[in-house]
């Protein structure tokens, strides 16, 4: 059957109340009403599946933790389990002596003696009788006059006082009573009030306080709008008599969605109290929903004296009891009320949230109050003990700046606009792919993925191991100004993952970097963009680095304009490193999967040989990072070795060829420290050391003073020789990890023979468990060939 197409020939409108003064609409309401939870009896009675007992308790033991001190706990006459569930409750003590355990009963003198009997002994119960007042209820399904109806609510009501009063005498329990004329919103105003102030007289013991009647007046059923449900609530609040012993009470039911609106405007029109159900349950549309009442109130400064700070935890109980799950759009409670999809919106929070940040820094400098303002979040899920995960939900419809928002607020990375842009692209591919929402965890690991980002398993085919940066002044500085300096860039890079030493020049460490790749990888890239945050604020702080490159064009022009680029990110506790990581990054994206050239495993005397590719060829053996200087030193002494052997030098022969060099051992060999001792003089503030060595296979016991071990090692090795030693340069790395880990020293030293002879230098390489004397065994092994020539020189003076 259709709709008709005038349905006011079968469907009746309500009749407003005549209500000329008004009042409640120009009210604000400041303060929470009192909260009766009826989940337990007017909710369970609305299941397919009525709860357990043990389904109840766990419900009731919710109730109290969330701070409700009235609650409606069963129809006691209903059933032998509503009955026992009560007697339970007080038996077992369940029941806080703060809290007032509510009963319904209709208008039978047999189920109200049952419903007494159900809580006697309990430290406060409230008994609710009703019956229903509205005319179709009278004349059909009662068949009662008006007259009947009233005289129906006062025996009975009579009734309950004197059940009440004889078991208040025997167990002590504290009573108060509650009328509910049953459809009152469909019931005439002026008889829902005759029939009240006949309950009224006939229980005749109203007062003040906890002495006052209850009168509980529902919507059983939802016939018209939210303002004509006040309009009624004010009419009777302000013409029942004695208004102050009466507690109003409001029981909306949601037949027309408006449930929350009628209660709020009823409270507005008068009303102390609302019964309801968590999350709405209840017949047919359900009963009110406390939850979204109360929070309705907190958002609006006021504290609803009932706490749903976890309230994942209250939805998993009321779902597991109710056996009905909670809408995602369920305000306050869905899955999705916090989630913005839309880009727009997305960017809008993400936009609101910078915002706040900002506000409350100068708020909480200033001493003055942090409030919430977000756009689209009229509360903070963190309030309600949920994260921010969900804010911001990601499918095909979403924008740049909701994924923006979430990389940053899960790794902690706040992408230039660009860059955003960039990845945003990368997103909507995957989900137009893949034809659904993209969770966080998918745009993480793909972030992760695109930028070679958060560690080894999402290394890209460069990674870079270590490096120095140095700097010299440019050649054509002018001497009266201070001198502009180039950065060089000295490191390691796991190139496929065979290590390899790269070098370049620039005017900063990333440009130096780029100029290292260009050279020694054939990865011809310039910088474009630039951008850097920290993340952190205490000693724990890092750097963020983000860089945009683009392929090297004929000029700075075409360069700038290129359509083609690549944006990486890097983060280290040093702001140089994460540029540096960021450039590789970035790096790892142009190659793609094209041919790089190889690390030779033999070294020739040619033209393409370099002093990289002979420091590598050391790294990847013996693990040891040459610093520049010896890798340019060693590289001579190559050219020579190759020269003499047809131009050509083995891998294995370069190796021994360095060992035999600088005197350097991974095992016991020429240059031992047996024992040393180092003491501090306190007079002087410099280092005395002695101790006994092997140098060249001989023992040796060795004393000097100096700044330091190295150069009081450096002031007893001149005390054996007629020339002069000094340190030149000297560094260090560890090799290894963990218990295994050994420091590695370098030591170049400058000597000058006995009457002016010219000086030259010579290097040490030694590695040690100690860092202290791996630099001592450095140094003898960079003074060997010193005392070798001192002895010639020696020798020769005696025979002349």
């Amino acid at each position: 059957m259709p709709m008709l197409a005038d349905p006011s020939i079968k469907y009746k409108p309500y009749t407003p109340l005549d209500l000329p003064n008004r009042q409640w609409p120009g009210k604000v309401n400041r303060a929470p009403p009192i909260w009766l939870s009826t989940d337990l009896r007017d909710g369970n009675q609305a299941l397919a599946n009525p709860m357990t007992v043990a389904q109840k308790t766990v419900f009731f033991d919710t109730l109290i933790k969330c701070g409700f001190k009235e609650i409606e706990i069963a129809y006691p006459a209903a059933s032998d389990t509503d009955f026992n569930f009560v007697r339970g409750l007080i038996e077992q003590g369940k029941v806080p002596d703060d809290v007032w355990i509510q009963v319904l009963t209709p208008a039978r003198e047999d189920l109200i003696k049952r419903t007494v009997d159900a809580v006697a002994g309990c430290k406060r119960a409230i008994i609710h009788m009703y019956n229903a007042t509205c005319c179709t209820f009278r004349e059909v399904v009662f068949r009662n006059s008006k007259e009947e109806t009233v005289r129906l609510a006062a025996k009975h009501t009579e009734i309950v006082r004197k059940l009440t009063e004889e078991c208040t005498a025997k167990y002590g329990t504290q009573f108060r009573y509650e009328y509910s004329p049953e459809t009152f919103s469909q019931t005439e105003p002026a008889f829902a009030l005759e029939v009240c102030e006949a309950v009224k007289k006939a229980w005749g013991k109203a007062g003040l306080g906890d002495e006052r009647i209850i009168f509980n007046l529902p919507a059983t059923v939802e016939i018209g709008p939210p303002n004509h449900y006040a309009d009624l609530v004010e009419h009777f609040c302000s013409s029942i008599s004695e208004r102050e012993k009466i507690v109003i009470s409001l029981h909306p039911h949601n037949d027309r969605g408006t449930s929350i609106a009628a209660a709020e405007f009823g409270i507005l029109a008068g009303a102390d109290r609302v019964e309801g159900c968590l999350f709405g349950n209840g017949e047919r549309t359900g009963n009110v929903d406390l939850v979204n009442l109360a929070l309705n109130l907190y958002t609006q400064g006021v504290h609803p004296n009932v706490d749903f700070s976890d309230i994942q935890a209250v939805i998993d109980v009321v779902t597991a009891c109710n056996d009905l799950p909670v809408h995602p759009r369920h305000p306050y409670a869905g899955e999705l009320v916090f989630t913005a999809f839309s880009g727009s919106h997305q960017d809008a929070i993400k936009k609101g949230f910078e915002a706040q940040r900002v506000r409350h820094q100068k708020a909480a400098r200033d001493g003055e109050m942090q409030y919430w303002d977000i756009p689209y979040l009229p509360i903070d899920p963190a309030d309600l003990g949920c994260n921010y995960e969900a804010v911001i939900r990601v499918n095909a419809q979403s924008g740049k700046g909701g994924i923006a928002y979430l990389v940053q607020h899960h790794l902690g990375l706040d992408m230039p606009r660009k860059m955003q842009v960039a990845f945003y692209q990368v997103i909507q591919d995957i989900a137009d792919r893949e034809a659904r929402e993209m969770t966080v965890e998918d745009i993480t690991t793909a972030f992760r993925n695109t930028y070679h980002f958060g560690g080894s398993a999402y290394e890209g085919r460069l990674v870079l191991k270590s490096y120095r940066i140095s700097s010299e002044p440019t050649p054509d500085s002018l001497s009266d100004e201070a001198a502009d300096e180039r950065r060089q860039f000295d490191g390691t890079v796991s190139v496929d993952g065979v290590l390899r030493v790269i070098r370049g020049d620039g005017n900063g460490p990333l440009s130096a970097l780029l100029d290292a790749l260009r050279t020694h990888l054939d990865i011809d890239l310039t910088l474009r963009e630039y951008s850097e945050h920290t993340i952190g604020s205490d000693q724990s702080a890092k750097a963020a680095s983000y860089v945009e490159i683009v392929p090297q064009g004929p000029d700075v022009k075409q360069t700038r304009q290129s359509a083609e680029s690549w944006w990486g990110v890097g983060v280290d506790a040093d702001i140089a490193g994460s540029g540096l990581r960021a450039v590789l990054s970035a790096a790892n994206s142009a190659i793609g999967d094209r041919q790089l050239p190889e690390l030779k495993l033999s070294v020739g005397f040619n033209a393409k040989t370099g002093q990289a590719d002979v420091a590598s060829a050391i790294l990847n053996s013996l693990q040891l990072e040459l610093p520049r200087r010896l890798q340019a030193s060693f590289f001579e002494v190559v050219q020579r070795a190759a020269r003499d052997h047809g131009g050509e030098i083995s891998y294995e022969d370069l190796v021994e060829l360095f060992r035999e060099t600088y005197g350097y051992y991974e095992e016991e060999g020429r240059f031992v420290v047996k024992s040393f001792k180092l003491e501090h003089l306190p007079e002087s503030g410099r280092a005395r050391l002695s101790g006994n060595f092997i140098l060249n296979g001989k023992p040796v016991a060795l004393e000097g003073e100096g700044n330091g071990p190295l150069s009081a090692t450096v002031e007893a090795v001149n005390r054996g020789l007629d020339g002069k030693v000094s340190i030149r340069e000297y560094a260090e790395h560890s090799i290894g990890e963990g218990s295994e880990v050994k420091a590695a020293s370098y030591v170049e030293i400058a000597y000058e023979g006995p009457g002016g002879s010219p000086k030259w230098a010579m290097w040490g390489v030694a590695i040690d468990h100690d860092i202290t004397a791996s630099g001592l065994k450095a140094v003898l092994a960079a003074t060997r060939a010193v005392e070798n020539a001192d002895r010639a020189a020696q020798a020769a003076a005696e025979q002349k």
